[in-house]
């Protein structure tokens, strides 16, 4: 159930500096009941590199909107609505004892946006990043290119450090193909790491490996 106390704060603030849901532009409202339901729609889980990634929701609709607008127009604030969806995701994996590790963002991306997005939203998620893996190398944005491109892009993309003997939890925003988790995966394995499983707040569809988990 809503907050009454944040509802009516939200609303004030929305008569100074007007915004609209991040997921369907309904007025007055960062983010309507509606589209803060889709976060948590549809969780599925898959597996990439033999870990099992859990996802809260499907990259489409609203979802996919409101993780755009967290990203790419600076809206912080999505970043509590979208922690809770990935500690949904988190609640599914057995992670005690685990390190929490968040695929990085690039050096460019982290000075462009000023944040670093999948950080953000663990510490929403109530979980502490562990910087385990760091950039190795550049890499070019990864929409628009197939599978095999994806996957080529990625490849030695990361590398670790202080990981042996750890057991760690991947997270991310969203799971496309995989290319960039079964990256993280290699890099910790390689170095020693057990990678347990993995979490992103949403995933993309693929009929052939992703089925939804029943509750």
């Amino acid at each position: 159930m809503p907050n009454p106390i944040l509802a009516a704060a939200a609303q004030a603030l929305a008569l100074v500096f007007p915004v609209d849901c991040a997921g369907c532009d309904a007025p007055d409202v960062s983010l309507c009941e509606r589209c803060r339901c889709a976060l948590v729609a549809s969780p599925t889980i898959r597996t990439v590199a033999g870990v099992d990634v859990v996802s809260a929701a499907s990259f489409d609709g609203a979802a996919a909107r409101i993780l755009r607008a967290f990203k790419a127009d600076g809206r912080t604030g999505l970043a509590r609505p979208l922690g809770a969806a990935l500690a949904g995701a988190l609640a599914r994996v057995d992670d005690a004892g685990c390190a929490f590790v968040p695929i990085p963002s690039t050096w460019e991306a982290r000075r462009r946006r000023g944040y670093v997005p999948v950080d953000l939203l663990l510490r929403r998620a109530g979980r502490t990043p562990c910087g385990l893996l760091v950039p190795a190398r550049g890499t070019v944005d990864q929409r628009g290119l197939d599978r095999a491109e994806r996957a080529r892009n990625v490849a030695g993309s990361l590398r670790t450090r202080h990981a042996e003997g750890r057991r760690v939890v991947l997270v991310d925003d969203v799971v496309t193909t995989g290319a960039t988790l079964a990256e993280g995966v290699r890099a910790l394995r390689e170095a020693g790491a057990e990678v347990v499983g993995a979490a992103t707040v949403a995933a993309t569809a693929r009929r052939s490996s992703a089925s939804a988990i029943h509750t």
